[in-house]
């Protein structure tokens, strides 16, 4: 099976997910929801796993969240999060389909997960909060950890699409490609800021970005 692939699931692929797991009823609902590609199930749960084996509790605040499936899995894997909020610019038609399918399934998700079609910088946010967010293109990821760092709340990301024409290489080129410099510096940003970093990865045949990074915030 190709973790990888950015074909959609779909009905069809029931079969390849017989089990009672979580993950596999889980790719179930996803199947017959029809929207989402196979790396996105994966990447989302690979994940949302590592967090919260870090981090319970708080308002999920998923940014950049495409179709929310993060936010989502992050209340499954926790029910001491109440609610979470998903958001991005233009949010997907079929996510409304996608969080439909997964309350179906697990009706207690119903009514706890809220999507804001909202520029990442106006979003209020709060110190209790987990931010998360999966492949927030270029400098979205350092908006998002700008954004964690000014409420001192709890953040995991995994960042994808590194700008090197206008991101901060701190001179580290010269030892490392351009895509872990940039990593390298977030990750020594929430440092310089009293967190406590964690890194992490992924399996990298879901993505060869896989570079997870999660940043606790010192107590207040």
């Amino acid at each position: 099976m190709d973790r990888s692939s950015r074909n959609r699931l779909n009905e069809r692929l029931l079969p390849q997910f017989p089990g009672e797991t979580l993950f596999d009823r889980l790719a179930r609902t996803v199947c017959r929801a029809g929207c989402l590609p196979r790396k996105e199930l994966y990447e989302a749960w690979e994940v949302a796993r590592r967090v919260r084996r870090r981090f319970r509790g708080g308002r999920v605040v998923d940014l950049a969240c495409g179709h929310g499936l993060l936010a989502q899995i992050l209340l499954l894997l926790d029910d001491s999060s109440s609610l979470a909020l998903a958001v991005d610019r233009r949010i997907p038609e079929q996510a409304a389909r996608l969080a439909a399918c997964l309350a179906e399934s697990w009706p207690r998700l119903a009514g706890r997960v809220e999507f804001v079609e909202k520029d990442l910088e106006q979003v209020a946010l709060q110190r209790d909060d987990l931010i998360v967010s999966v492949h927030a293109c270029g400098g979205l990821t350092d908006l998002v950890l700008e954004r964690a760092m000014a409420v001192g709340a709890r953040v995991a990301v995994l960042p994808c699409c590194h700008d090197l024409a206008a991101g901060d290489l701190g001179g580290l080129q010269g030892w490392l490609d351009g895509p872990l410099a940039q990593d390298v510096l977030r990750a020594a940003r929430l440092r310089e800021a009293g967190y406590r970093v964690v890194t992490q990865q992924i399996p990298g045949d879901i993505t060869p970005k896989n570079r997870l990074l999660l940043g606790e915030p010192p107590a207040p």
